[in-house]
């Protein structure tokens, strides 16, 4: 089976992810998240996989911004939007995607290290991929002003460090 992988422009490529996107996140799937007001950022590249048999079968957002970390400036990479079509889960697209992502991630030089958010029953996938816990607090903009985000649990992955503790300040909206 062959794969194409490709990492476009975030907004350019949005015709061709938002279908996915939206048979995954499904309004009356979202209706009921704790999560569902939850204004979210523009992804800037989208890894997005393709299977000659199947189209599109799954999608990465990937996010550069310049955050704080406990009062000091980095750059980060992130990652959000990882949607998978329900019927060809289990197969390593997800995986494959998330690590186009990094890699994405890591060839930007400025980058200190990746973080992305997810929901409790997504954490051992992710640990499972080396993913760290961040046990302090994380901050993003909404429309009504700054909020301390708690919604879903955050994640590091290590590319110059990974720090575990302290407060993020995401400088925007959550990705």
């Amino acid at each position: 089976m062959s794969i194409e992988i490709d990492i476009l422009n975030g907004d350019a490529s949005w015709p061709i992810a938002e279908p996915l996107l939206q048979a995954v996140w499904a309004p009356q799937l979202v209706a009921g998240k704790p999560w569902a007001h939850v204004k979210w950022a523009n992804a800037d590249l989208r890894v997005l996989l393709e299977t000659p048999e199947d189209g599109l079968v799954c999608h990465v957002g990937i996010y550069f911004r310049t955050i704080t970390w406990n009062g000091q400036k980095v750059h980060v990479g992130g990652i959000g939007g990882v949607s998978t079509r329900e019927d060809r889960r289990g197969r390593g697209y997800a995986t494959t995607a998330i690590e186009a992502a990094v890699h994405t991630i890591r060839a930007n030089e400025a980058v200190r290290f990746a973080l992305l958010v997810c929901e409790p029953h997504n954490a051992a996938f992710y640990q499972a991929r080396s993913w760290l816990p961040f046990n302090g607090e994380i901050y993003c903009e909404q429309p009504e002003g700054r909020i301390r985000f708690t919604y879903m649990a955050p994640y590091v992955f290590h590319i110059v460090r990974a720090p575990t503790l302290g407060t993020i300040d995401l400088c925007g909206l959550p990705w």
